[in-house]
């Protein structure tokens, strides 16, 4: 009686954990199995590949441990030999079929780091397109990771959205992607694979959307309180359909110059879609090179001046001035140097110390009601 009682309480158990699993995975969104460009669809394929490739040892060794557990169980028979100690054909077996495995796997992830390398144009548009056929020039779209939200500019239509990337099927697009402050991930699973978006860099990716819909992209990198509702609307439409949607964003009469630009990169959640009719067309080399404020200089003006600076630098392999005595402390004598008392911080009284500031109090975050004119008025409200 209890052996029965135990054996269905097994049963019921193994049933609630079956059960919860399947809601688990039914409640799991599908994007990266379903993909909506070949890029993505590549990508998936290789996953496919790889999990096949390594089930031909995980199933061949979960069988034989119940098989072995079975065959060599105490009392019911079995060869025993005392004196065996190494089997060459057993061996190969156990060595031969990992190594191979590990060499296809190596074969398929260099091939495929090379097919699918972010910054490579693409060679086709989608599945069965022939070698020789036509490829057009990539649309070009600048992606700006900010807090917390996404700015996609289109340099050739000079207009720019916010939270919302709307892009031709069949088209070849080429990503340029920065970031303002912080690094994140732009990832659209049904587009192609997580790239990293860091300031003061451009990252690249080639991409293409084949079937008309309309999905999410994300942040796939933990960039602070924000990060959660880091989310943006992705759309593919047909060319008679983006041509209109682009005509529509010329006419919404909102223009981002630099002053707007610089109230829309405050901190702030949840921020709905965004268009813009116009943008300055300095606007992204100037956010990848951090000098979007007033009197900032550029990341080439610094380096041009260092280049500048380099050439008064003493030649290869000395490392003295070409002209006068330097005037580090290295160089002077005792009596040159004088007494100077030490400012440490650890030869210092506690008094002396400078009082540090408190910390400020934080203020509310609650962006769920957030306006696009409040934002873009630079109300302090919509700053975290």
């Amino acid at each position: 009686m209890k052996e029965q009682m135990s054996l269905r309480f097994g049963r019921a158990r193994l049933l609630g954990v079956v059960a919860a699993a399947a809601l688990l995975l039914g409640a799991c969104q599908r994007a990266v199995l379903d993909p909506a460009g070949d890029v993505a669809r590549q990508q998936r394929d290789i996953i496919y590949v790889s999990t096949g490739l390594m089930l031909l040892i995980i199933v061949p060794v979960m069988i034989l441990i119940v098989v072995f557990a079975w065959r060599y169980r105490k009392g019911k028979g079995g060869t025993y030999d005392p004196e065996f100690d190494h089997s060459t054909s057993l061996e190969l077996v156990i060595w031969s079929a990992p190594l191979l495995i590990i060499i296809a796997l190596g074969a398929l992830t260099w091939s495929s780091t090379h097919l699918l390398d972010p910054f490579r144009p693409l060679d086709r548009i989608e599945a069965g397109q022939g070698a020789d056929a036509p490829m057009e020039k990539p649309m070009p779209i600048q992606v700006v990771s900010m807090d917390w939200k996404w700015l996609f500019i289109y340099p050739e239509l000079g207009i720019a959205t916010v939270n919302e990337l709307v892009l031709p099927v069949n088209r070849q697009v080429r990503f340029d992607i920065t970031s303002t402050n912080m690094m994140n991930t732009f990832y659209a699973p049904t587009l192609a694979g997580m790239i990293y978006a860091m300031p003061g860099m451009q990252s690249q990716l080639h991409a293409v959307l084949n079937r008309p819909g309309e999905y999410s992209g994300m942040s796939a990198n933990y960039s602070g309180a924000g990060f959660s509702d880091m989310t943006f609307k992705l759309r593919g439409v047909d060319n008679a359909g983006f041509a209109r949607w682009a005509q529509g964003v010329k006419g919404s009469g909102r223009a981002l110059d630099l002053a707007t630009y610089q109230r829309l990169e405050r901190r702030s959640e949840k921020v709905p879609p965004i268009s813009f009719a116009a943008v300055d067309g300095d606007l992204y080399r100037r956010i990848l090179e951090r000098c979007v404020k007033p009197g900032t200089p550029c990341m080439s003006q610094i380096m041009a001046h260092d280049r500048g600076e380099a050439r008064h630098m003493p030649p290869r392999g000395s490392s003295m001035p070409q002209h006068g005595k330097p005037e580090g402390a290295l160089m002077k004598s005792p009596q040159e140097k004088g007494a100077v008392r030490n400012n440490n911080r650890f030869g210092r009284d506690e008094a002396e110390l400078p009082a540090t500031k408190p910390a400020p109090e934080s203020e509310d975050r609650n962006m769920s009601a957030l306006d696009v004119e409040q934002l873009l008025s630079g109300d302090p409200a919509t700053r975290v």
